[in-house]
C-alpha cells in the first residue's frame, strides 16, 4: 500500500524535475528565426567578400609591406581559431592545409611578379544545421582565378573550386553593464575541391 508520505515524495520529485527542466530550457540557446538566419546569412556572405579583398591585396605585388601586414591581421580575425587553408595546383593531384596566417604569409611571398587572385561564384551550397554544441555549421562555395607573371615570360594560371566552412554560434558581451547576446558567424577550413586550367 502507498502511503501518503510516499505519494508527497513522487509529486515533490516530479515538481523538482519540472523545475529543472524549465530552467534548463531558460538557459538553453535559443534557434535562429527565419529573420536572424537571413541577417546571418549576408553577414557569412559578407565576410566571405571582406576575405576576397583581403586576398586580392595580400597577393598583389604592387602592395606596400605595411599594407599586405595589416591585411593579413584583418583577414585572421575572420577565423575560428583552428581553422587551415588547403593550397592545391595543377601540377600536383595532392592539396597540402596551412594555417590561415601561414597560408596569408606564403601568398605575400610568392615567387611572381604580378599577382592576379579573384574570386567568383560566390553563394551557399549547405544551409544552416545546428550541431550538438549550440553552434550552426554551413558551407560557403568560391571560384577562384589565380595568375601568377614573371618577368621572364613563366606564367601560371589555374581555377580552384573551394567550400569554406562557415561557423554561427551564440556569444555574449557587456555593454554599460548589461549582458547582451547576440550571434557571431566565423570562417573555418578552406577546402580546394577542383582545380582546373
Amino acid at each position: 500500500m502507498i502511503s501518503a508520505k510516499m505519494i508527497k515524495q513522487f509529486f515533490f520529485m516530479v515538481l523538482l524535475l519540472t523545475a529543472s527542466a524549465n530552467v534548463w530550457a531558460q538557459s538553453a540557446e535559443p534557434d535562429i528565426s527565419p529573420d536572424r538566419k537571413q541577417a546571418i546569412d549576408s553577414l557569412a556572405l559578407e565576410k566571405v567578400r571582406d576575405l576576397s579583398k583581403y586576398i586580392t591585396i595580400i597577393g598583389d605585388k604592387k602592395t606596400r609591406d605595411v599594407e599586405a601586414n595589416a591585411a593579413i591581421e584583418r583577414a585572421v580575425e575572420l577565423f575560428d581559431a583552428d581553422a587551415q587553408i588547403d593550397v592545391s595546383s595543377l601540377n600536383t593531384q595532392k592539396t597540402k592545409a596551412y594555417g590561415v596566417k601561414d597560408y596569408l604569409k606564403r601568398l605575400k611571398l610568392l615567387n611572381y611578379d604580378q599577382v592576379n587572385i579573384e574570386w567568383f561564384h560566390i553563394q551557399y551550397i549547405s544551409d544552416l544545421v545546428k550541431q550538438a554544441d549550440g553552434r550552426y555549421v554551413g558551407v560557403i562555395t568560391i571560384y577562384q582565378r589565380f595568375e601568377g607573371k614573371r618577368k621572364d615570360g613563366m606564367k601560371y594560371v589555374d581555377t580552384t573550386k573551394k567550400d569554406i566552412t562557415v561557423y554561427v554560434e551564440r556569444k555574449k558581451t557587456t555593454i554599460q553593464g548589461r549582458t547582451i547576446g547576440f550571434w557571431d558567424v566565423m570562417l573555418g577550413d578552406i577546402r580546394v575541391t577542383n582545380t582546373y586550367k
